[in-house]
């Protein structure tokens, strides 16, 4: 019988995985080798989305866990995390008019809501925009898309485990697990405690693949680095998320903007004292894109720039569940961790305590690799 699960990494997963735990009655312990949120959570564009996303299954994943944030937010008072205003995205030339008219037409035709808007429409929706840098047509809208804001979630999600009697563990890596006759038997932590352990879920994003190793197991990870840029307060009306040609934004509360590109990415680079700096140009780039868009932004200067890792299994796929060779060792890992942690989350802790959600959680499974 499983009472005591340790559940390695507070982020957006972790947080979903013990506050699943704690609801169904296990004892739960916590543990970030920082604080919560401090990792890939905390610097995130947290796109809720299953825009494009293949294999079905996958895309069927993404949906039930964009309805997941959809019903957590609506049960919980004052919820201020989710933001459901929709995704526009267009093109500039042929080739990206193209992908997007392959993407629209996949995703209608899994039952997945989308449609066309002209310029007018589009400006109906966001008015602030600058009409000069919108197509007269085929601009994508995904009116059920939007982003969270990861650390309020987390927050919540572990004040609710904490309150029902969940243990937080901040600050203490985990260096060690006691593997003996195919199960985990504890975890040890940096500062030297040992717990004691009946089921261990393995939410540590980036660094899942040295948890797996510290478990006899190896899970193949393919990370890449995400570059967000986040301004100062913007008197502009910006109220969804925008993929437009040269720039990704989305509100950041406080008036603030959320701004990336996936070329930005590559302009971070690790020196040799191991410090990562993102070359300025790129980022001015991305933030005269953003001022052309949206001409209320000519004020903003950037208030920070910070670095995601972001934690990618070898096959772009999500890791969840049990490993065969290790039943009492779960995981839950994955790119999209955003869309998926809450619903995700709780299929992977309902598995823990010995419920059926093989289902649901076959196609993701670590025996794949």
């Amino acid at each position: 019988m499983v009472e005591h699960v340790v559940v390695i990494g507070a982020g957006v997963y972790g947080a979903a995985v013990t506050a699943s735990l704690t609801r169904r009655g296990a004892r739960v312990t916590v543990a970030d080798a920082a604080a919560p949120a401090g990792g890939t959570s905390g610097a995130t564009f947290s796109w809720t989305n299953s825009c494009g996303k293949q294999p079905r299954p996958y895309h069927d994943l993404s949906v039930a866990s964009m309805a997941a944030h959809r019903a957590l937010a609506a049960q919980v008072p004052h919820s201020d995390w989710y933001h459901e205003g929709g995704n526009l995205e267009w093109a500039d030339d042929e080739a990206g008019r193209a992908r997007l008219r392959k993407k629209v037409e996949g995703v209608l035709d899994y039952g997945y809501e989308a449609r066309w808007l002209t310029r007018a429409e589009a400006l109906s929706l966001e008015p602030d925009m600058n009409p000069a840098e919108l197509p007269d047509e085929e601009i994508a809208y995904f009116p059920q898309e939007g982003w969270i804001e990861p650390t309020r979630l987390i927050g919540h999600l572990l004040s609710t485990s904490v309150r029902g009697g969940a243990e937080l563990v901040r600050d203490d890596a985990v260096t060690e697990l006691e593997v003996t006759d195919r199960l985990v038997r504890a975890v040890r932590l940096a500062s030297g405690r040992r717990i004691a352990a009946d089921a261990v879920v393995n939410c540590a994003g980036p660094r899942a693949d040295r948890i797996t190793d510290l478990a006899g197991l190896v899970l193949p990870m393919r990370n890449t680095r995400g570059v967000l840029i986040y301004t100062s307060p913007a008197a502009v009306s910006v109220s969804r998320v925008i993929h437009a040609p040269g720039v990704h934004l989305r509100p950041d509360g406080g008036g603030r903007l959320l701004l990336h590109t996936h070329e930005i990415d590559s302009a971070a680079h690790l020196d040799d004292s191991g410090e990562i700096s993102v070359e300025q140009a790129a980022v001015d780039k991305v933030i005269e894109a953003g001022r052309a868009l949206y001409p209320g932004m000519r004020a903003v200067t950037v208030e920070s720039v910070r670095v995601g890792e972001r934690p990618i299994p070898g096959d772009g796929l999500p890791v969840l569940g049990r490993a065969v060779d290790l039943p009492n060792f779960h995981f839950a890992v994955s790119h999209s961790g955003a869309t998926l942690s809450v619903h995700a989350g709780d299929l992977v802790a309902a598995e823990v305590l010995g419920e059926d959600r093989d289902a649901a959680l076959a196609p993701f499974r670590f025996e794949r690799f």
